[in-house]
């Protein structure tokens, strides 16, 4: 029986067409296995193979679970993420990667913390990605962790479940969805982490290289401080006015 909460998955996607298959697969199973009622939003960023395509399919056969967006041009991931919050209509929403190297199964882990925490944010266990990938992941998230001291130890894992009310409240500029907790610290809200699987790309290829795994990071933590010194916040003490 699903309880009356309701949540809204993210899948960001660009040229990811070998994937897909697999990633109907394990969303139709996690529908199944999921205490709230849960639906799949893809966001295709620009695709230039046949993602678009198939995605078109999978939500004419079942449009109740699955629907989709398409951006005019490849944007980033940003900014696909951004077009998923602003197109979600339920009270939490998701976000998980389209090459599955999380698991659709973990976000159960995470209901257990709705409503007492803004934000739950995964660590990636075992992280199953090449030498190099882990490595750059390091030297981005020390280097991070040095310049804004939020706390968070997997800020880039690609399996997060939040408010929506807040994630439509957080400024956003390309890189951002590297500092979602952070941000929504910022805004007054908290953040649980919670362990979650990590699995090896089965199908298609990474689209990230050393220069946005490590020149991208650096910049935009720079342009996260600056944002953050730079942020307005007050309380008030008195007032006659009404709200």
């Amino acid at each position: 029986m699903q309880i009356d909460s309701k949540l809204t998955i993210i899948v960001p996607v660009y040229n990811e067409e070998e994937s897909l298959p697999r990633l109907r697969a394990e969303a139709k199973k996690f529908k199944t296995e999921s205490l709230i009622k849960t639906s799949i939003l893809f966001v295709d960023d620009g695709s230039t193979d046949q993602s678009l395509s198939i995605i078109r399919r999978y939500c004419s056969e079942d449009p109740d679970y699955f629907s989709f967006i398409a951006l005019e041009r490849n944007k980033g991931l940003s900014t696909a993420i951004k077009a998923g919050i602003d197109h979600v209509k339920t009270p939490y929403l998701g976000y998980i990667d389209a090459d599955l190297q999380t698991s659709f199964m973990d976000f159960i882990r995470f209901y257990d913390f709705i409503g007492e925490f803004t934000i739950i944010n995964g660590i990636r266990k075992n992280r199953a990605d090449t030498l190099i990938k882990r490595w750059s992941s390091k030297i981005a998230n020390s280097f991070r962790q040095w310049m804004i001291h939020d706390n968070v130890k997997d800020t880039c894992c690609p399996l997060k479940l939040m408010e929506t009310q807040m994630a439509r409240e957080l400024p956003f500029f390309n890189g951002m969805h590297r500092f979602i907790p952070a941000l929504v610290q910022l805004h007054g809200g908290n953040v649980k982490q919670i362990q979650v699987q990590h699995f090896k790309r089965m199908e298609g290829t990474s689209k990230y290289n050393l220069r946005n795994r490590l020149i991208g990071p650096f910049l935009d933590t720079l342009a996260f401080v600056w944002m953050r010194k730079r942020n307005i916040s007050y309380s008030i003490k008195e007032s006659t006015t009404k709200q």
